[in-house]
């Protein structure tokens, strides 16, 4: 079984993956954030070191699929390949932040890259709306996030929801976080994993 869960910055993304891996005991595939050589300098100047933050960031996800397939494990992933191509980069291109040339030289690599993948059996989607991701961002205290500004959380999530709404490579979860706080109150939790269930193993599981 693979499962993915995606979602903006913010979006409680890493923590429902490691919560869901612990509750079902399976393994966690997490993002490569914290050892991202990129990612603060991405936020700093995302014109000059966008094209490289983006091949890094796929290159990462290819390798991370590999592992998942060669596994033979049931699994967790803290966001997809595709985020990384029809969200982000599709993003910085649209925002001008991504020249055109390296634009069609990133997703030549994607298209190369996808052919070999598979998509998860359960996409889990965390709708959050921008106070939500705002105020997770500050709670976490990254330094380097303290650059991200509030337009660039706005496109993101303008292209979650036309990527999610056109969504057609297998089963989707849509959970709205809004209002829910799945760290801290276990009844939070328990909805979403009762949902996981009934996408994964029926109705009356």
């Amino acid at each position: 079984m693979h499962i993915a869960v995606s979602g903006n910055i913010g979006s409680g993304k890493t923590t429902l993956t490691t919560k869901l891996a612990k509750h079902y005991g399976w393994q966690a595939e997490l993002e490569a954030v914290d050892n991202n050589p990129y990612l603060a300098d991405f936020y700093e100047d995302m014109k000059r070191w966008s094209f490289h933050l983006q091949v890094y960031f796929l290159n990462s996800r290819f390798n991370q699929i590999k592992r998942i397939r060669e596994s033979g494990l049931s699994v967790i992933q803290d966001r997809t390949i595709y985020e990384d191509a029809y969200i982000f980069a599709a993003n910085l291109h649209k925002s001008k932040l991504i020249s055109e040339r390296d634009y069609e030289n990133y997703l030549s690599l994607f298209d190369s890259m996808i052919n070999f993948v598979k998509a998860p059996d359960l996409l889990i989607y965390l709708k959050a709306d921008i106070p939500k991701l705002v105020g997770q961002i500050e709670k976490r205290g990254r330094d380097y996030e303290n650059a991200i500004r509030i337009d660039y959380l706005k496109n993101l999530n303008s292209h979650y929801e036309e990527w999610i709404d056109s969504y057609d490579k297998g089963k989707l979860l849509i959970v709205d976080v809004n209002d829910l706080d799945f760290v801290a109150n276990p009844e939070d939790f328990s909805q979403i994993v009762e949902k996981v269930n009934r996408e994964m193993y029926g109705l009356f599981s």
